[in-house]
């Protein structure tokens, strides 16, 4: 593995509000020209509305509801619907320079997370053509075939350098994603990684230390050829 040209914070279990601050305060450093980030954390359970979120139209329970069950709902700039975030999934926020090559950095994401699944076991993890996000083989239930997501992205850049991510189901508790239309697609069910092992039979219990090891080296590797050049512009505000 090369030496990483960005810092890698692990932030633990952090809540949502706390992360984005966080993430925010970084971002400045960055766009100022400081060195780049990984920020990995695990939040409580939230649900994020992304810019294509409809006013939450995809949400198909109510907000009292929500507020029973202790989860919040807030409404971030990154690109996509609706998604959720809790303890066992591994969220990865990479406040890296980006400039105007979005689309080639949304694939480095999905390269780095493929190469984690593949490093954990999952030799079919994919990215899906014309949807964010990776996903591993689709499988039929009742006699419906479903694509099986396994990591969601949702991505904002401004100033040239990157905000939010990506978020890899590890021991996520899949039931809360049934309380929305993940990411507005409704022909896909989610997944993460322990579920795919219990169904494939293979005898063996995810770690989010693995998970955040395995993130880690991809990330390491993918952007290891990566142009950290942050355009001139960036820290006057275009």
């Amino acid at each position: 593995m090369t030496h990483a040209p960005f810092d890698v914070l692990d932030l633990g279990v952090t809540p949502y509000r706390d992360a984005w601050d966080l993430q925010k305060q970084h971002h400045e450093r960055v766009v100022a020209g400081g060195r780049p980030v990984l920020l990995l954390v695990e939040h409580p359970p939230v649900l994020t509305l992304g810019r294509k979120a409809r006013e939450g139209t995809n949400i198909i329970v109510t907000r009292d509801y929500l507020t029973r069950q202790g989860i919040e709902v807030l409404e971030v700039e990154r690109g996509g619907d609706v998604t959720y975030h809790g303890p066992g999934q591994l969220v990865a926020y990479a406040i890296f320079p980006v400039g105007r090559k979005v689309a080639d950095f949304l694939r480095l994401l999905e390269q780095a997370t493929i190469a984690a699944l593949r490093d954990l076991g999952l030799p079919d993890a994919r990215p899906n053509p014309g949807y964010a996000g990776v996903y591993v083989n689709p499988r039929e239930v009742n006699g419906r075939t479903y694509d099986q997501k396994i990591a969601s992205f949702g991505v904002a850049v401004k100033r040239h350098v990157a905000l939010h991510g990506l978020g890899l189901n590890v021991t996520t508790n899949l039931q809360h994603f049934e309380l929305i239309v993940p990411c507005g697609l409704d022909d896909t069910h989610m997944t993460s990684v322990q579920r795919e092992y219990d169904l494939r039979g293979q005898p063996r219990t995810a770690s989010m230390q693995d998970a955040r090891d395995a993130l880690t080296r991809a990330f390491t590797d993918t952007f290891a050829t990566y142009d950290w050049t942050l355009p001139a512009t960036a820290a006057a505000g275009s």
